[in-house]
């Protein structure tokens, strides 16, 4: 039950005492330096996310400190719906989820948090619509490593006030110390704490580093983000019982992983299910339904169910029908859940995931990138044959993990005469991969430029690649059809880039593969922003890069 201020002084005048001083922060502290955003939103509830930032005092390590939130059908907050009021405390790093309920479907929602006595910014969020839908946007990303570059990304996927709901697919944070993977830019952006995060303090760190970067507040602050993790949430090539990162001096991997998983449920708006795997671990895997529109699968490819990836090359190994990746209870909840949604008219199925599902071995009987489905084939098979059994149509598969943007027909058997590459004929359905919000930003762009021609000349199934630049895919759906529009940022190296889309392609109704498409999406009419977004942004962006 959550402790309410009023339940908390009913206690005290009861004489109970086991409750630690409620505190209140000195008149000049700012309680919100860490934004607010919302998550998970269904028909008729979204998380709602903040913290109360600490300050210098020593006695608010065990305090408990009280807030309120609102939320309101206009921006200026004068349409109030729903209100509440709760405390938080060092438990949980002194973040606060509340789960707005009781509001009404396919509905835009301003919200604010107060704490001692102070506001924080106005925010935006909208819960998912029931019924008929005409039309679906929404944009996805992965792979944010905070010293690699500069969030540009985020910042253009801010300025958009067309969007549905933002995906991120993994890798919201990275766990590497000063010298690791991303980490020599000399951008100002060393990590913190400096050093490799290996337990529960570090991870809160780490987090509150990346939410205090404005570009980050501010795309939580305009839209609803649905989120997954990927491995660096925890540590690089993670599988269920450890990680690729996780060496000896370094204690315990099962006490790693729980302080990972810790950090991101109280740092990240995401929905607590209460249901746990074989290890006693919280998942993360769950499902959102946009009206008869598409039914959006989030899956963990990382903790709940993958064995240990094994060494490239060795093709008996990923054929092995006894290894998994997505684990016996995610994989039968996902092909149920498919189904399902076959047998209720909803017109598309997304799956939202961290690895590369297609092949990107050019022969098959020598895998290299074990990290990936191909490391799991029996894994992916099944998936196939359980898509062509049921006769499943309309798939997509949205995936993140790569740094680099990617255009897939999805089939089983990628290579003539069981696959046509003009036709599409054996496809499944499409693959669109994200490119980074900033990782791997120093890659020479010519030979970058080399790898996408020979990967495109090597893969049939492949229609596009590009292995350099950096951005997010916005997804334009209707019940005619699906475009993947790639937007770029030229670099995330400086304050200073251009914006623009790079490709568009096109998944019809019905046809199960993809083809070039030679239009952007235009789109309907949008719902206000959240208030005073120049002003805010502008002092924020003053405060962090001055």
């Amino acid at each position: 039950m959550a402790i309410t201020r009023r339940r908390f002084f009913q206690g005290a005048a009861l004489g109970i005492a086991t409750l630690p001083l409620l505190k209140t922060f000195a008149s000049s502290h700012q309680p919100f330096q860490h934004g607010v955003a919302s998550g998970d939103p269904l028909a008729d509830r979204v998380i709602l996310w903040t913290r109360i930032t600490p300050d210098a005092d020593p006695d608010f390590q065990q305090a408990i400190v009280p807030y309120s939130w609102e939320m309101a059908l206009d921006p200026q907050m004068n349409q109030l719906v729903r209100s509440g009021e709760g405390v938080t405390g060092p438990d949980v790093d002194y973040t606060v989820k509340v789960d707005a309920d009781s509001l009404v479907s396919g509905t835009v929602y301003y919200y604010r948090f107060f704490s001692n006595g102070k506001p924080s910014p106005v925010a935006r969020t909208r819960t998912l619509p029931e019924g008929h839908l005409n039309s679906l946007r929404l944009a996805f990303c992965s792979c944010s490593n905070y010293p690699a570059g500069f969030f540009n990304v985020y910042r253009e996927i801010a300025r958009r006030p067309d969007l549905d709901a933002v995906l991120h697919l993994g890798d919201y944070i990275y766990e590497y110390g000063p010298g690791g993977y991303g980490t020599n830019n000399g951008l100002g952006r060393s990590p913190i704490p400096a050093k490799e995060i290996t337990v529960l303090q570090d991870y809160r760190q780490r987090y509150a580093q990346y939410r205090a970067d404005p570009d980050l507040q501010e795309v939580h602050r305009q839209h609803p983000f649905i989120c997954v993790w990927d491995d660096h949430e925890s540590a690089n090539d993670s599988w269920k019982g450890g990680a690729q990162n996780h060496n000896l001096g370094e204690g315990a991997w099962e006490s790693r992983r729980n302080d990972s998983i810790q950090a991101y449920f109280e740092w990240m708006p995401i929905r607590e299910s209460g249901i746990v795997d074989q290890f006693g671990q919280r998942t993360i895997y769950r499902r959102f339904r946009f009206g008869d529109l598409m039914d959006l699968f989030m899956l963990d490819t990382r903790l709940t169910g993958r064995d240990r990836q094994v060494l490239p090359l060795n093709a008996k190994a990923a054929k092995d029908p006894s290894r998994s990746l997505l684990g016996v209870d995610q994989e039968q909840w996902l092909h149920s859940g498919l189904s399902q949604s076959m047998n209720e008219g909803v017109r598309w199925r997304a799956l939202g995931q961290q690895v590369m599902m297609s092949q990107l071995t050019i022969n098959p009987d020598l895998p290299i990138l074990m990290d990936q489905w191909d490391g799991y084939q029996a894994s992916r098979q099944r998936l196939f044959d359980h898509i062509q059994n049921q006769g499943i149509n309309n798939l997509m598969v949205l995936t993140g993990d790569t740094h680099s943007s990617w255009a897939f027909d999805l089939a089983p058997e990628p290579r003539f005469p069981h696959y046509g590459r003009i036709s599409g004929f054996g496809a499944l359905g499409g693959e669109f991969g994200t490119p980074a919000v900033t990782s791997g930003f120093s890659e020479k762009t010519g030979l970058a430029k080399i790898a996408s021609a020979a990967l495109d000349g090597a893969l049939p199934n492949l229609k596009w690649t590009n292995q350099s630049e950096k951005g997010y895919v916005l997804l334009d759906i209707t019940h005619s059809r699906t475009k993947a529009h790639w937007y770029h940022v030229d670099t995330v190296a400086s304050r200073n880039y251009n914006h623009y889309l790079k490709r568009v392609y096109k998944q019809n109704d019905g046809a199960n593969h993809i083809h070039r498409s030679w239009s952007e999406s235009v789109s309907g009419e949008s719902p206000a922003p959240a208030p005073d977004l120049a002003n805010l942004f502008e002092g924020l962006r003053q405060r962090y890069y001055s």
